[in-house]
């Protein structure tokens, strides 16, 4: 891989870890709260918090359907943590990452050593391509949580994106080490090779990871952009327009295809 594609891949680092129902780079509608279901006994006219159904069956919902119930959720009860990061959650999957942050950051001020909160913390700066701002929450819920893997395999991106090199790599490899066979930390290490030039690993790494038990369309989709970026265009339509809507999917390949004709002008 050139230089320019490298850099490609590195750009492009951010942007994957948002939800594949998003197309590169187009902006996400407004979100709304509407009220959910039932009413609190004390106050007939507001909205009851969810039951555990409701909340398993919001996961399934549209991105846009699943921010507004989790909005509404947050909103009635700020301190409700597992409503926080669903927010936080689903509003970086539409890259809505400021609202995100928000989200959050308001969490963390009540619960600073919240794993899960730093965890996300790190997703959205990571998410929003503000590496720098991932290395910090990061490295405290690796403190935290010593044997959790998802601290070292998000602060290796945050790291790689602000061009710490050695320490990304370092941190890559200890993710790796921890969870060897699990897709995301697979998919995060590819992206990170795919970022130094190394395709071949890159490319290797993700086609492991799409045979790895949990393996998502994320993981493809990774994969497809390595294949886009190094011109192998038919696989990686192909991997496209198994997983993605086909207008996304032809925004997604025609992105791809500049990015690489443009290195090729280089």
């Amino acid at each position: 891989m050139c230089r320019k594609l490298a850099l490609a891949a590195t750009a492009l680092m951010a942007l994957t870890a948002a939800s594949p129902a998003l197309a590169w780079g187009k902006k996400p509608a407004p979100v709304a709260a509407p009220a959910t279901s039932g009413s609190d006994a004390s106050d007939p006219n507001k909205p009851a918090k969810a039951t555990l159904q409701e909340r398993q069956a919001a996961d399934r919902m549209e991105p846009l359907a699943r921010a507004a119930f989790w909005a509404a959720q947050f909103n009635l009860d700020p301190k409700d943590t597992d409503a926080g990061l669903h927010l936080s959650a689903a509003m970086r999957a539409m890259g809505r990452y400021e609202e995100a942050n928000d989200v959050v950051q308001q969490l963390l001020v009540t619960s600073p050593d919240n794993v899960d909160a730093l965890l996300e913390s790190a997703r959205v700066a990571v998410a929003s391509g503000q590496g720098f701002f991932a290395v910090a929450p990061a490295q405290k819920a690796m403190a935290l949580a010593p044997t959790d893997w998802r601290a070292p395999s998000l602060l290796a991106v945050g790291l790689a994106q602000i061009g710490r090199t050695a320490e990304a790599l370092q941190a890559t490899r200890k993710a790796m080490a921890m969870a060897p066979d699990n897709p995301t930390v697979l998919s995060n290490a590819a992206m990170f090779y795919a970022s130094q030039g190394d395709r071949a690993q890159a490319e290797t790494l993700l086609r492991k990871a799409i045979l790895a038990p949990g393996a998502g369309v994320q993981v493809h989709q990774n994969l497809a952009l390595v294949l886009g970026l190094e011109g192998k265009f038919d696989e990686a339509e192909q991997i496209q327009r198994e997983d993605l809507p086909p207008q996304m999917a032809a925004n997604n390949m025609a992105y791809l295809k500049n990015a690489a004709n443009a290195a090729g002008d280089k």
